[in-house]
C-alpha cells in the first residue's frame, strides 16, 4: 500500500479524534452499564475498553520513544511493509467479524473494572493524537517500532500507527454492538 504520508496521517488522525469523541460519551454512561456483557463469554464495555488499554500501555511508550530516538525527515509518501499492511489490515472489522484469539495478558474478561478505565483511553487517544502530531516530521518507513508479542518482529511506525488504531476501531464496533443488545 502507498499512500501520501500527510493523507495517512490525517486519516488516522479523523480516527482517534471519533474515538475520543465516543469515548467522552460513554463517560457519561452509568458504569452499570459499561459492565454489561451479552454472554458470559463476551467482553463488556469497560473490557473492551481495558483490553485497548493494555495495547496502549505498551505503543503509546513504544512510539514516544521510537519517535523522540528518529533522525530522519519526513517522506511524501508511505509504503507500507507486506508484514505491517498484513497485521493493520487484519484488525479492520469485517461484514461477518473475524473474532480473533487474544494473548492471555491481554484478556481482561471477568475483571473488575471501574469508569477509570474510560478515563484511561480517554487519556490514552490524547497522547495517540500528540504522537500523530509529532509524526509529520519523521520518516515513517524509516522510523521502526517492535510489536507486542516480539521485539525481535519491527514494523515501520507508518504500520504501528494503522495497527493500532484499526485495532481500536475493531473494538468500538464491538462496543457500539453491546450497547445496542437487546437485553
Amino acid at each position: 500500500m502507498k499512500i501520501s504520508t500527510s493523507e495517512l496521517l490525517d486519516e488516522l488522525k479523523d480516527i482517534a479524534e471519533q474515538h475520543l469523541h465516543f469515548a467522552e460519551i460513554l463517560s457519561l454512561k452509568p458504569e452499570h452499564e459499561l459492565n454489561f456483557r451479552p454472554s458470559q463469554e463476551s467482553w463488556s464495555t469497560l473490557e473492551c475498553l481495558e483490553h485497548l488499554n493494555r495495547y496502549g500501555n505498551f505503543y503509546i511508550p513504544e512510539i514516544t520513544n521510537r519517535i523522540a530516538a528518529s533522525k530522519t525527515s519526513p517522506k511524501d509518501i508511505f509504503k507500507s511493509g507486506i508484514l505491517g499492511n498484513y497485521f493493520a489490515k487484519s484488525m479492520l472489522p469485517k461484514e461477518n467479524l473475524n473474532k480473533m484469539k487474544t494473548f492471555k495478558t491481554m484478556n481482561p474478561i471477568h475483571s473488575q473494572l471501574n469508569k477509570r478505565v474510560v478515563d484511561e483511553f480517554i487519556s490514552q487517544q490524547k497522547q495517540l493524537l500528540e504522537l500523530l502530531e509529532k509524526a509529520h516530521h519523521i520518516d515513517l518507513g524509516n522510523t521502526k517500532t517492535s510489536i507486542s508479542i516480539s521485539k525481535l518482529i519491527k514494523l515501520k511506525l507508518g504500520d504501528t500507527f494503522r495497527f493500532v488504531i484499526y485495532h481500536n476501531v475493531r473494538h468500538i464496533e464491538q462496543i457500539k454492538r453491546i450497547l445496542t443488545y437487546k437485553k
